[in-house]
Formats: C-alpha cells, structure tokens, sequence
C-alpha cells in the first residue's frame, strides 16, 4: 500500500499526504507547499508517508 501513496504522492501530492494522514495539519502544509511549487510537494508527502 505504500507504494500506491508513494505514486499518488508523486502525481499528486496532496492526495499521498491524505491518504497517509487524513485532513490533518500535514494535508494543508502539503497544499500550500504544492501550491508555491510542485518539487516541494513531493518531497514533503514523500516525507510525510516514509514517516508514518
């Protein structure tokens, strides 16, 4: 399953990121990260789901 959020979180990040956590603090950062640039996201929903 991790996989799965890995390539989710690669694609799209903010979807790895709540699959992995739920709406939490985590999820918003992630948006706000991909928002002011997408190699961020990715790196922080990487984190985010390495981490859990």
């Amino acid at each position: 399953m991790d996989i799965l959020k890995i390539i989710f979180a690669i694609i799209l990040p903010p979807l790895g990121v709540a699959l992995e956590v739920g709406l939490t603090g985590a999820f918003w950062l992630n948006i706000l990260l991909t928002i002011l640039g997408y190699i961020p996201g990715i790196i922080h929903a990487i984190w985010v789901i390495s981490k859990n």
